[in-house]
């Protein structure tokens, strides 16, 4: 029997060359930073830009299966309306989806894999959890790091240091 995998990677974000480098676009900014993406063929649709790749499966599995990333364009608190859509279109259940999204409750360059779980007051994963009717769903976290003061929503839209670049590059590769 197949185990499990992640059919759809939702990488969550704003799209905007003013949210390009802001802390709550980091999956973004990962997705960009992985040498395959900028092989792979972008297309609009599903409120968002989607890609797909086949790769080889396991032993037990058929010998190739589809991978498909999307970065919603919906911008974050209303992540899950694309999500929705291309789960529908390509018969994805929730359990099969990995969301990529900012953490505040983990330190700067700190990555988790999670699965299911709270929402942590995070409006991308709220949405998520709205139109699959579920928190069943892998969630791959970037720690960004909470504010010393001043409030969270303009910390999270606010762009990252040189320095952070730096270190999250570093994370990255």
């Amino acid at each position: 029997m197949c185990p499990i995998m992640i059919s759809l990677v939702a990488f969550l974000g704003n799209h905007g060359s003013k949210y390009e480098g802001n802390r709550h676009n980091v999956a973004w900014q990962f997705a960009d930073s992985l040498g395959r993406a900028s092989s792979l063929s972008w297309q609009k649709k599903f409120k968002g830009r989607y890609a797909s790749v086949q790769i080889p499966a396991g032993e037990s599995c058929s010998d190739r299966r589809t991978v498909h990333f999307l970065k919603p364009e919906t911008f974050m608190n209303l992540s899950g309306e694309s999500v929705v859509e291309a789960c529908s279109f390509f018969r994805i259940k929730p359990e099969e989806v990995l969301a990529v999204h900012d953490e505040l409750e983990l330190a700067l360059g700190t990555v988790s894999l999670k699965w299911s779980g709270g929402l942590g007051g995070h409006n991308g994963l709220r949405s998520l959890k709205a139109v699959l009717g579920t928190a069943d769903f892998w969630r791959l976290r970037f720690g960004i790091g909470r504010p010393v003061h001043g409030d969270v929503s303009s910390y999270v839209l606010s762009d990252f240091s040189a320095d952070e670049r730096i270190l999250l590059g570093q994370v990255w590769t």
